[in-house]
This record gives C-alpha cells, structure tokens and sequence, in this order.
C-alpha cells in the first residue's frame, strides 16, 4: 500500500485547477490549535497571537537569524500530538524556531546525526535501496541548495557535491543516516540549459520516485527566499498535494538581505508572499523551515521536525 499514512494537508482543488501567482486571498488554515504537550527544547520558541518579525536591517550583509511569530492557526501541528479544546486566548504554543511547526511527542534524542555515508545512485524507483528504511527526499529548482542543506544536516562538507553550476545531481541519491533511515538527493527542476531529453528523464522519475516509494516519509520541497517567489515552485507544491504526497517547505538562502533602497525584500517578506499564495489551496497550514546554509539556521529544527516524522511514521 503506498504511503500507508499521509502526515501533511490535503489541498483542497481538484488537480485540474491551476496554480496561479496572482491569489489576493490569505484565508486562515483549518488546523486550529489549542494546547501542546511537547518535550522542551532549545530549538523552541514561544509563538505569539499575530504574524511579527524582529529584525529590521537594512543592510545586504548576513543577519542574525529573524524569528517569525505567528498566530495559531498558522502552525502545523504533526502528528501524535496532543492537544485540547481548552480556551485559545489562554493557550501558549511551542513551535522550532523560524518555522510553523509545532514540536510533538514523537519527536526524541535520535535527531543527532552521529554517521552519514553514500550508499547509491539510481535512475529508476525500482534500482534504490530495498531494505525499507524511512526515507527523506529534497527537491527543489536547480541551484536552490539541496546538496549543501544535506551537507548542512550530516554536518559533513562535501559528502554532497555541490556546484554553482545548475544540473550537477542527475540521479536518485541514496545517503544513509544513523544506519537507520536515509537523506534522498534528487534532480533539480527547472534547469532550461540541459537538453529537453535529459530534463524529461529527470522529470519522469523523479515524480515515479514519489508516488511509488512506500517507505518515503515526506518530500522536502526547497524554495529560494531570497527572491519572490516562482510559478514553477508553486506548481510543484500543487501537484505534491494533488498527489497526496507528505511536504515540507524549505525555504533556503535565509541568510541573504537585500537593499531596502534597491527594491528587495527580505527573506521572511518572501516566505510570507510564497505562503499567502498557496494557501488557498491547502486545507491545513504546510509545514515549513527557513534555513540557511551559510549560518546553519534551521538545521537543528529539520532534523528535529524529520525526528518525529520519522518515529510517527515507525509505530504506524
């Protein structure tokens, strides 16, 4: 049975309707939340009752990380976790910090990564490893930064190649972690210089990969924050829920500020755009991460957020 559960929302369009860049709406998600009974963390933060952000810089240079507050029921909450029907104006929410996540009860000390090691490449869904252990795949347009989030996870430099040069991953790559579960590196999309050929082959079995692959937890979608957000990457997002295949939002390149003066918008301004866009078409507010490669924002939180995936996904 393929996915024998499915973790994150449904969207609520037929997968006729397009994805359009021009949504005016920001209607509220149908996930409220109440309270959550989780393990404390350093991770957390306390989520206040409006959407905030702290830093104001103007500057172009690197930050320190900004923290998003949201209100509740913006937050994803995963799986397993407990909550009640107690009053919302009493309720405190503990979500990981520059996301919408909520930290469960599934989540436990086995997010630390302690081995990570290459195990195969593969082209076809039927070629990657058979020993049925949880997987995580990271996609997203080429250049986005998939290799150098893996290598940010595993806290290993190069164990991911990675080039400025769009196109470098071509296949399925297989990483185990811990000896107990697997980083999945895909093909980038999107990359108008390869040959038409080679960016169908890619195409094709990537999305095979995903409606076949039984033990694939949840698909990490990486979207680039640092510039407004793409038709392309919204499309992805539809088909993945029209699909009913588990997402993640990562949104990359945090660390990255623009010249007020100049036009540009800040990461968190992209990450709201990208969210006020799709959310129309989810029933329940997606989980997601701002991250950074560069300073490592958001590394703990991932591996943190893939800890109870994963455990959920294990007892179920």
């Amino acid at each position: 049975m393929l996915l024998h559960h499915r973790l994150l929302p449904r969207l609520l369009l037929s997968p006729s309707t397009p994805v359009t860049t021009t949504l005016l709406v920001h209607r509220t998600s149908l996930f409220p939340t109440r309270r959550i009974l989780s393990p404390c963390c350093s991770a957390l933060s306390q989520v206040a009752a409006a959407p905030e952000t702290v830093d104001h810089s103007d500057g172009d240079e690197p930050q320190g990380e900004v923290q998003v507050q949201l209100p509740l029921d913006r937050l994803f909450v995963p799986p397993g976790a407990s909550v009640s029907a107690g009053d919302a104006e009493a309720v405190t929410a503990r979500v990981l910090k520059g996301s919408n996540i909520v930290l469960g009860p599934y989540a436990r000390g086995d997010a630390n990564v302690i081995a990570a090691d290459f195990v195969k490449s593969s082209v076809r869904p039927d070629d990657c490893p058979r020993d049925g252990l949880p997987e995580f795949a990271l996609v997203g347009r080429s250049n986005v930064g998939k290799s150098s989030l893996l290598n940010s996870l595993v806290r290993r430099k190069r164990l991911a190649l990675t080039s400025k040069k769009p196109g470098k991953t071509q296949c399925i790559n297989h990483f185990k972690v811990n000896d107990s579960w697997y980083l999945v590196d895909l093909p980038g999309y999107g990359y108008a210089s390869a040959p038409q050929e080679a960016r169908t082959n890619w195409d094709e079995f990537t999305r095979n990969y995903f409606l076949s692959r039984e033990n694939l937890v949840s698909v990490f979608l990486l979207v680039d924050a640092s510039i407004p957000a793409k038709k392309i990457d919204l499309d992805y997002a539809s088909w993945l829920g029209q699909n009913k295949v588990p997402m993640t939002l990562v949104f990359t390149k945090c660390d990255k500020r623009k010249k007020k003066k100049n036009g540009g918008k800040r990461p968190e301004e992209n990450v709201e755009n990208f969210q006020s866009l799709i959310r129309e078409y989810f029933e329940a507010a997606p989980p997601w991460i701002m991250t950074s490669s560069v300073t490592n924002q958001g590394r703990d939180e991932i591996l943190l957020h893939m800890s109870q995936l994963r455990n959920y996904w294990l007892k179920h």
